[in-house]
């Protein structure tokens, strides 16, 4: 007998489960905007297969299945493939869209919901989410429900449709290619919040950036940083190269205003621009 009778069965047991399945989404793509899609798409392929689940197997199982399979068919359909084992040359570091906090506070186990995983900085930060682009489509399944979602080995290999010594094979070299370009190795180390010395650095950025003092904004970047201007063609490759045009862009837009915010579990801020001419701050970009 099928166990989604109707759409109102249906939205009650898979609403629960959509920031989840967006995060879980958003670590396989890299991207924000593309994991809204995914999850989109999860759904109305759950829809349409409804009959397929007899309510025999984990209904949160099964949205996971399809949105896996979702994401690797996006991944195929797109250009964005890996072309390299490593992240040493700019064209190699992927753009990331970062994942504001408070929605991943959304994510965590309650009465209703046990098997959720809460969302730790090591398995959102970038480093993590660049690292893992490298990975060829069905190693970064694989790693991030072994991982990440915590899923055993079996139940991978049910859900990917892999044996287990091949889910076992591709997490050993998953694993060896995040441990060769993650600072802090594989994941599974426990959660850490911002430092006194991560929190102080967004402090004096924030008022360097809205005093327009390039100096003392130069002062906290290193010398190897890469910076990207998405959707402007800019890469910025070192601080030698980034500097020179700090002045125009802090002083000629007009006036700015920035909050500090969390994204990915790291401290970042917002930044408003109240253009020349203008008589309002107007939300521009994320740092």
């Amino acid at each position: 007998m099928n166990a989604i009778a109707d759409d109102a069965t249906f939205a009650a047991r898979a609403e629960p489960h959509r920031r989840e399945l967006h995060v879980h989404s958003y670590r396989m793509l890299g991207s924000f905007d593309e994991a809204e899609d995914a999850v989109q798409e999860t759904f109305l392929r759950a829809w349409r297969s409804r009959d397929s689940f007899d309510g025999s197997s984990a209904f949160r199982a099964w949205l996971y299945k399809i949105a896996t399979n979702v994401c690797l068919d996006a991944i195929r359909r797109s250009n964005r493939r890996p072309k390299s084992r490593s992240l040493d040359s700019l064209g190699e570091v992927p753009w990331l869209q970062p994942y504001p906090d408070r929605l991943l506070d959304e994510i965590a186990p309650s009465e209703a919901e046990p098997d959720a995983v809460a969302v730790a900085r090591e398995t959102i930060e970038l480093a993590f989410l660049a690292a893992i682009q490298l990975l060829p489509p069905r190693q970064r399944a694989v790693l991030i429900l072994r991982d990440v979602v915590e899923w055993s080995a079996s139940e991978t290999a049910s859900l990917l449709e892999m044996s287990v010594a091949a889910v076992n094979s591709a997490l050993q070299r998953a694993r060896a290619t995040m441990a060769a370009n993650r600072p802090h190795g594989r994941v599974g180390k426990p959660p850490v919040g911002p430092t006194p010395g991560e929190l102080d650095l967004l402090r004096r950025s924030i008022d360097a950036h809205e005093r327009a003092d390039v100096a003392a904004l130069a002062e906290l970047l290193r010398d190897d940083v890469r910076i990207a201007m998405p959707p402007l063609p800019f890469w910025f490759n070192g601080k030698a190269m980034f500097v020179p045009g700090l002045d125009a862009g802090l002083k000629d837009p007009g006036e700015w205003r920035l909050v500090p915010i969390a994204a990915n579990r790291m401290p970042a801020s917002a930044s408003y621009l109240r253009a020349n001419g203008d008589s309002v701050f107007r939300a521009f970009k994320l740092d």
